[in-house]
């Protein structure tokens, strides 16, 4: 793969901490990300939206999702950008807002899929880097902690029952009529079962991450949880002279 492997960007605040939020699917990681980035000032960068976008492009390529190269050859041509805006980020693939098209079942299946492939990563993880690199940011994603900002002052693991997120992704989409709850729950799980044991950054909890399993937690909870990891660790950071 080429040097430039497509670009994104995103405005940057003043504040130089850098939040990482992992977890697997329907834990609530976008949910408490943008609440701490609104709570804290600073910006929301959702790398799963990221991986969206480029699923979306591939499919409406009808690129083969098995191989790589291919895969490679579509990135080079990629540019996925996200604006900033009060009710969250618009997503957009190649200069058009694809926001609203990114939690289509078959784009989020999609977007497992082709983030299996190390070399999607890598182009994936190099422009989350350049997006966080001045601090400011709560990034979500899998490898945040562990492969894109080990770094990160804050480190959170969202995790909870698969038959719990199953239930809470099957609420946020809504009822369709060829869709029912278990079947977002066993797509879930095979989702987990990739995510978990793929060769290239698999999904696991950073050592030094706070696991927050909010599988009988409310909204409430979880979210007072995690603003009072950041802002301890606001608290604890050198006051500057």
């Amino acid at each position: 793969m080429s040097e430039k492997l497509g670009s994104s960007q995103l405005a940057r605040p003043g504040s130089s901490i850098i939040v990482a939020i992992d977890g697997p699917a329907g834990a609530g990681k976008s949910t408490i990300a943008r609440h701490l980035a609104q709570r804290f000032g600073l910006l929301n960068i959702e790398t799963g939206a990221m991986y969206r976008a480029y699923a979306l492009k591939a499919l409406r390529a009808a690129m083969p999702l098995d191989e790589s190269s291919a895969l490679e050859r579509l990135a080079d041509e990629t540019t996925i950008r996200l604006e900033a805006g009060e009710s969250g980020n618009r997503v957009l693939l190649d200069g058009e807002d694809v926001t609203g098209l990114l939690r289509d079942p078959l784009v989020t299946e999609t977007a497992s899929r082709v983030s299996v492939f190390p070399a999607i990563r890598a182009w994936m993880v190099k422009l989350q880097q350049q997006l966080g690199e001045g601090g400011g940011v709560v990034m979500e994603g899998r490898d945040i902690g562990t492969v894109v900002f080990p770094g990160a002052q804050v480190k959170i693991f969202l995790d909870a029952a698969p038959e719990v997120r199953g239930q809470r992704r099957f609420d946020q989409l809504g009822p369709t009529p060829d869709q029912l709850p278990e079947e977002v729950i066993r797509e879930m799980r095979a989702r987990d079962e990739r995510d978990r044991n793929r060769v290239d950054s698999p999904l696991r909890a950073a050592a030094d991450a706070v696991l927050l399993d909010t599988t009988h937690m409310t909204l409430e909870e979880v979210l007072q949880a995690a603003e009072a990891l950041v802002t301890e660790r606001i608290d604890a950071a050198p006051t500057p002279r």
